[in-house]
C-alpha cells in the first residue's frame, strides 16, 4: 500500500509519530511515498526528521500558535490575527496538499494533526481516504475525563481537533492507557507510536535533571532556580535554533538544541525529567521510569497534563519548580501498565491500518468485475 504522511511540524511529537509510523509500515511491506510537513516563520524543521525519514519530505505553509512576547504560553488572540493575515497562502498549501496527494499516487494519507489537511478534504475533496492519528482526538472520547479548564478553551480546543480530521475514515487516539472503541465519533485508542529507540534504552539512574521545553522563554523560571540549587545539574533542550548546538551557562546548567538521538540518551540517563507536557516526549519518561514535572504551556498540554498525571506519571506546576519533583521522585512508583501497554502499539497499529489496504483492494476488484 502507498501512503502519504501530512504532519504538523510544530514541536517533535508529530514528527517522532511519523518517524516511527513509517519505519512500522516500511518494515511490514508498505510504502511511504512522500511526508508533508507544516511550516512557518517561527518554526524549523528539525535536523534529526530530515535524517530519519526515508521518503521525499516537502515542506508547505501552515497555521500555528504564536507565543506570548514572553516565549512561554500561546497567544490566542495574536494567533488568530497573524493567521487571518495568512490565508491567502493556506488556500495555496491546501491545493499543494491536493496535488501532491493525487500526484504520487497515494492509497492511503495518515494526518498526524495537520489543520489543512481536514480543511483540504472539506474544499477540495481528495478521494484518497485518509487516516488521522495523535493523542489531541482521545479528547473527543465520550469518556475522556478533562481538568478543570477555562470552557471555552476547551470549545476551541475540541473544534480544532475535529476541524484536522474532517473527512477522516478513523481517528486513532493515542493514549496512556486502553479505552473502548468510540463508534459515535469515529475514535479507535491505540498505545503510543514510541520510537525503537526508546525500547533499546538501558534506562538508569543519574544525578541531572533533564527537560524539554516547547517555548524557550520557560528558561528563565529555569535558570532562576538554578541560582538559589547551583549544585543540581540541569540539561535542557529547547526549540531556539538561533542559538548554538549547546549553550553551557555554567557547569551544572546547559540548554541543547533539539536533537532527538541525544535527547533520548539523555532522558534514559536522568534522576527525573522537566516538561512543558507534549504527549509524546511524557510517554518516553514514563517507558524509561521516569519521574515527570509537567508545566503545560497551551489548553491541550494541560490536558495531556491531567490526563499523565491520573495515570501515575508525575505532577502538575505552573512553573518549573524543579524541588517539588525532586521530591516527587522520592516517593514515584513507574506504572508498570504501561509499559505493556505500549509494546503492543506495532501490533495494534498496524492491524487498524491495514483495514484500510483491505477495503481499497476490495474496492479495487468490485470495480474491475463491473467493468468487465
Amino acid at each position: 500500500m502507498k501512503v502519504l504522511f501530512i504532519v504538523q511540524g510544530e514541536g517533535r511529537g508529530h514528527l517522532t509519530q511519523a518517524i516511527t509510523m513509517e519505519r512500522l509500515l516500511r518494515s511490514n511491506g508498505h510504502e511511504v511515498v512522500e511526508v508533508l510537513v507544516g511550516k512557518s516563520e517561527s518554526r524549523r524543521l528539525p535536523g534529526f526528521f530530515s535524517r530519519s525519514v526515508h521518503a521525499p519530505v516537502r515542506q508547505f505553509v501552515s497555521p500555528n500558535f504564536l507565543p506570548t512576547q514572553a516565549n512561554k504560553r500561546a497567544d490566542l488572540p495574536r494567533s488568530v490575527a497573524y493567521n487571518l493575515l495568512k490565508l491567502p497562502e493556506y488556500v495555496e498549501s491546501m491545493c499543494y496538499i491536493r496535488h501532491r496527494i493525487e500526484s504520487t499516487g497515494a492509497e492511503l494519507v495518515i494526518n498526524f494533526y495537520e489543520l489543512l489537511t481536514g480543511l483540504t478534504y472539506f474544499f477540495l475533496r481528495p478521494r484518497v481516504p485518509h487516516v488521522c492519528i495523535g493523542h489531541q482526538y482521545l479528547f473527543l472520547h465520550k469518556d475522556f475525563k478533562f481538568p478543570k479548564a477555562n470552557r471555552l478553551s476547551l470549545f476551541f480546543l475540541n473544534f480544532f481537533t475535529k476541524m484536522t480530521s474532517i473527512g477522516a475514515v478513523r481517528r486513532l487516539a493515542l493514549s496512556f492507557r486502553p479505552m473502548r472503541e468510540d463508534r459515535e465519533r469515529n475514535i479507535t485508542v491505540v498505545p503510543p507510536l514510541l520510537r525503537a529507540d526508546v525500547f533499546r534504552q538501558e534506562s538508569g539512574q543519574g544525578d541531572y535533571i533533564h527537560g524539554y521545553m516547547v517555548n524557550s522563554g520557560f528558561s528563565e523560571s529555569v535558570m532562576q532556580w538554578h541560582k538559589a540549587h547551583p549544585r543540581v545539574p540541569l540539561r535542557f533542550f529547547w526549540d531556539h535554533w538561533e542559538e548554538e548546538p549547546v549553550k553551557k551557562i555554567d557547569d551544572t546548567l546547559s540548554f541543547y538544541q533539539l536533537d532527538d538521538v541525544e535527547f533520548l540518551r539523555q532522558m534514559a540517563g536522568c534522576k527525573a525529567y522537566a516538561s512543558t507536557a507534549g504527549f509524546e516526549s511524557v510517554c518516553e519518561a514514563m517507558y524509561l521510569e521516569k519521574p515527570i514535572l509537567m508545566v503545560p504551556a497551551h489548553i491541550e498540554q494541560e490536558c495531556n497534563a491531567f490526563d499523565a498525571e491520573r495515570n501515575g506519571a508525575g505532577i502538575i506546576d505552573e512553573n518549573f519548580n524543579l524541588s517539588n519533583l525532586l521530591d516527587f521522585a522520592d516517593r514515584y512508583r513507574p506504572n508498570g501498565q504501561f509499559r505493556r501497554w505500549a509494546e503492543s502499539a506495532e501490533y495494534i497499529i498496524l492491524n487498524e491500518i491495514e483495514r484500510f489496504e483491505s477495503q481499497n483492494s476490495f474496492h479495487h476488484m468490485y470495480m474491475v468485475e463491473e467493468f468487465v
